[in-house]
């Protein structure tokens, strides 16, 4: 079993950064390929990317590449998503998503085994 707790969110002006922190519990932390989605309000959730579980790899959807970078630190159970460049389009509540796999990373949520809560990230225009 893996529980996710997502941090960071907040209001930010256009152009602006912010950095999300999802800590996992339990010690298989390290097995785990991580993602990160988003869902704004009346929208479908989205992928926004995804790490294999050594880091090694990394996956971004077109809409985030080159503003967001996502990387972990699995001594501290730890995945981050730095976002660079917000801009409005970006406001919504942002989850991340643990795969129990060494194989794959995922970038559809519903291969996804365990979710947090979810933070708001909001930009302001």
């Amino acid at each position: 079993q893996v529980q996710l707790v997502e941090s960071g969110g907040g209001l930010v002006q256009t152009g602006g950064s912010l950095r999300l922190s999802c800590a996992a519990s339990g010690r298989t932390f390290s097995w785990n390929a991580m993602g990160w989605f988003r869902q704004a309000p009346g929208k479908e959730r989205e992928f926004v990317a995804a790490i294999s579980w050594s880091g090694s790899r990394t996956y971004y959807a077109d809409s985030v590449r080159g503003r967001f970078t996502i990387s972990r630190d699995n001594a501290k159970n730890t995945v981050y998503l730095q976002m660079n460049s917000l801009k409005p389009e970006d406001t919504a509540v942002y989850y991340c998503a643990a795969k129990r796999s060494v194989t794959t990373t995922p970038r559809a949520a519903r291969e996804y085994d365990y979710w947090g809560q979810g933070t708001q990230v909001t930009v302001s225009s």
